[in-house]
């Protein structure tokens, strides 16, 4: 029997933890994700080797940056189900959109850790990956979302739509419009809902 377990982080450590993740995200909000990190751990209050030990790379650092904004977007993701499937799968890939539009760069990072199992970056991805699969396959169930491509292939497309909503500085309601067009080949013809 495995004997491992995991010591509670104690509470300077946890203090320390969570300063640098706020200040991370100050930084990836004004320079993005590819913004120099070395100012970090003094906006932290901490020192170079904490923020190393805590983070040893930059995709450590932003993994547990994104896990923290994703989190409540999964939550909040309940509140679908409700909808007819074709909507909450339309609304779902319009909200993972305009979330991954938050930080410049941050396409390009998840695009970079995509397919390396290795990623902390990834792993973050996972959780929105599958929660796309359970809205597509709910709308596929009742035909209004054809088989053309997986969960996988939908994120990636989400990412790239992402990046456009950044570049070209949509609003939310520009956005909602180019999420609708770049996904309009997953629905199954008259099957596209309305948009919202």
């Amino acid at each position: 029997m495995d004997q491992t377990t995991t010591k509670p982080m104690r509470a300077d450590a946890r203090r320390n933890r969570d300063a640098i993740i706020t200040a991370a995200r100050q930084v990836f909000e004004q320079g993005g994700t590819l913004a120099p990190i070395d100012g970090i751990a003094t906006a932290a209050g901490v020192g170079n080797a904490t923020l190393y030990r805590n983070f040893p790379t930059r995709e450590d650092l932003l993994a547990a940056v994104m896990a923290e904004s994703f989190h409540a977007a999964l939550r909040d993701s309940r509140d679908l189900e409700e909808l007819p499937a074709d909507e909450a799968l339309a609304e779902w890939m319009f909200r993972v959109t305009w979330q991954l539009r938050i930080w410049q760069n941050l396409p390009t990072c998840i695009a970079g850790a995509i397919g390396d199992d290795d990623s902390p970056v990834s792993s973050v991805c996972a959780g929105l990956t599958e929660r796309t699969g359970e809205f597509l396959e709910r709308a596929r169930s009742d035909g209004s979302a054809t088989d053309a491509a997986s969960a996988e292939d939908v994120f990636e497309l989400l990412t790239t739509l992402s990046w456009g909503v950044d570049r070209f500085g949509d609003d939310q309601d520009r956005a909602r419009a180019r999420v609708r067009l770049g996904t309009a080949g997953l629905f199954s013809g008259a099957a596209r809902p309305a948009q919202r």
